[in-house]
């Protein structure tokens, strides 16, 4: 293990380098225009596991981004570990404010700078670079295997079709991922599960047109008016859930469970000024590690209607959209939650308006359990590295494509991410440790020793 350390410490300031070719690259999943630019990432990011030792790569075409796909098999005896990432990105809005530019990383106060640095390009380069050290170094103990994908800030369409048609091909024995976050340097955690998704965008329609505000005042609904009530009605006073039937599925934890959960460390001061707002809230009766990581939600994430450019135009606008999304817990499906959600929203509208819900993307929460050989092989590695037992968390983020492992692969995945709550991930400025990058490369390393032995 001292040769493959000295190689990565040695060629540290090279990974960077290499790592900001590919923050520069604009693969914005959400945006359209930016295709050319997601192929051209996929491209750079097939080259580079080549070039890092893989027997072959290849950029995959779908009807969306294309897939990455590499492999290196060194014996047809070996463990086979299939490494999951994702090389989209977030749009950088709002501009204005972003310290630096979003996509020219730069390094300041100990910390890459740039969108992606964290999620997922910088977390996903880690794992090309521990592979490369144990390719150099002779010292590789497993079959591994790499699939990529540019959808997953979009709901993973793709690789979920591609996972159903290319089973044998996706064989391994576990898939390790690096899209999670920590407690803390001195704190380290393993993701030990996922919420689930259910996303959708509506709209209410009222008039053909804008209207003149002064003309047709008082006499006619006004959408973004009628919407705003309509979503305010969604949720109660006390923070919960209003959808009849939205917690039938919910798995209620034991009193035992609450508490195990409730040790992990955790400092609401700190929480609170680490994203700078004033005080905590959610459902009432649970505590902000419960609400979010146990507890379902739904959130706005962003509403639109009228006229909003500079200055002023009185209308009444004929249209008013949000889109919004709820997290969900084990046993809610997004399909169910949907179909709920459409036929209680729909009968909140009053007549004169016409009401349009149009599902988004979703996926199913995920569990990881803490007696797998992968798990126990992860949390040795981050002991060994960061010197402490790793805490197993739940995470309240969704990564859709993961449940698709378990159920249409069959396989369990392994959540061994190194962000934390300070990279400001989907936001303006996002950034990233050059020690969380160094000491989430050594740890991967170390966790194929582990699991290979």
């Amino acid at each position: 293990m001292d040769k493959v350390r000295e190689y990565i410490d040695s060629n540290m300031g090279r990974f960077i380098d290499e790592l900001f070719e590919v923050l520069r690259i604009p693969s914005i999943s959400a945006v359209t225009e930016y295709a050319e630019e997601r192929q051209r990432c996929a491209e750079h990011l097939a080259a580079a596991i080549v070039k890092a030792g893989a027997d072959s790569a290849e950029v995959i075409p779908t009807d969306g981004a294309p897939l990455v796909y590499a492999e290196k098999i060194i014996s047809p005896k070996a463990k086979t570990v299939l490494v999951y990432g994702h090389y989209d990105v977030m749009p950088p809005e709002p501009m204005d404010e972003w310290l630096t530019e979003p996509f020219e990383p730069v390094i300041k106060d100990g910390r890459i700078w740039g969108r992606g640095a964290d999620d997922d390009k910088g977390q996903s380069f880690m794992h090309i670079k521990a592979f490369e050290a144990m390719c150099a170094t002779d010292t590789l103990p497993c079959n591994v295997k790499f699939l990529l994908e540019g959808e997953e800030e979009s709901g993973s369409a793709q690789i979920s079709k591609f996972c159903a048609s290319h089973k044998k091909m996706l064989k391994a024995d576990v898939i390790l991922v690096s899209d999670t976050s920590m407690l803390g340097m001195d704190t380290p955690s393993i993701t030990c599960g996922l919420r689930g998704l259910a996303g959708v965008e509506v709209s209410v329609h009222g008039a053909a047109a804008d209207l003149h505000s002064g003309i047709y005042g008082g006499a006619v609904h006004n959408p973004a008016m009628v919407l705003s009530k309509m979503l305010s009605q969604l949720i109660d006073e006390q923070g919960h859930i209003t959808i009849p039937g939205f917690y039938d599925d919910v798995r209620e934890l034991s009193a035992a469970e609450r508490k195990a959960l409730n040790r992990v460390p955790f400092c609401t001061r700190r929480y609170k000024a680490s994203i700078g707002v004033g005080a905590v809230a959610g459902e009432e009766g649970y505590t902000t590690l419960e609400r979010t990581g146990v507890r379902p939600t739904f959130e706005i994430n962003g509403m639109w209607s009228g006229y909003t450019g500079e200055g002023s135009k009185t209308i009444i606008p004929a249209v008013a959209s949000a889109k919004i999304t709820m997290r969900l817990v084990p046993y809610q499906t997004p399909d169910k939650i949907t179909k709920l959600f459409t036929t209680y929203f729909k009968s909140l509208a009053p007549r004169g308006v016409k009401v349009e819900v149009r599902p988004t993307h979703g996926g199913t929460p995920y569990v990881s359990p803490t007696d797998m050989p992968a798990y126990k092989a992860a949390a040795k590695a981050i002991k060994a590295t960061f010197g402490k037992e790793p805490v197993p968390v739940y995470s309240g983020g969704s990564i859709g494509v993961i449940s698709c492992f378990e159920q249409v692969l069959g396989i369990k995945s392994i959540l061994m991410g190194f962000g934390l709550s300070q990279d400001a991930i989907h936001s303006p400025n996002e950034s990233y440790g050059l020690d969380q990058f160094a000491k989430g490369v050594h740890t991967i390393l170390l966790f194929y020793k582990y699991f290979a032995e």
